[in-house]
């Protein structure tokens, strides 16, 4: 078995090799730490609004948690293969629960 471990930023990718089974296994890791700690900041900076209040800060999402998402979905990892319809009920779900609070950046719900 043969491991290659590609380190890019913040993410971590380990290839594994299984040549006597013939498959190969990648994993994908992602340190979100740094993040989920700014997005505690912005959280308690403001009301989210901008000086003129027509945008909204609501969330910032890593998109290794939007690929866990499509892929709990339909089975691919593709989420911005999904129809926007499905995007906005899953983000409403998942942002409105106390389980991803962290990717909120201001307070109220979706």
């Amino acid at each position: 078995m043969k491991k290659d471990i590609v380190v890019d930023g913040l993410q971590k990718t380990t290839y594994i090799n299984d040549e006597m089974d013939k498959k190969i296994a990648v994993k994908e890791e992602v340190n979100i730490d740094s993040h989920l700690k700014h997005n505690k900041r912005l959280l308690n900076l403001n009301d989210g609004y901008s000086k003129s209040r027509e945008m909204k800060r609501i969330a910032s999402i890593p998109t290794i948690a939007l690929s866990v998402w499509a892929n709990e979905y339909n089975g691919t990892s593709n989420w911005f293969g999904l129809p926007k319809q499905i995007q906005t009920k899953i983000l409403k779900t998942k942002l409105n629960s106390n389980e991803f609070k962290y990717f909120r950046t201001s307070e109220g719900k979706l």
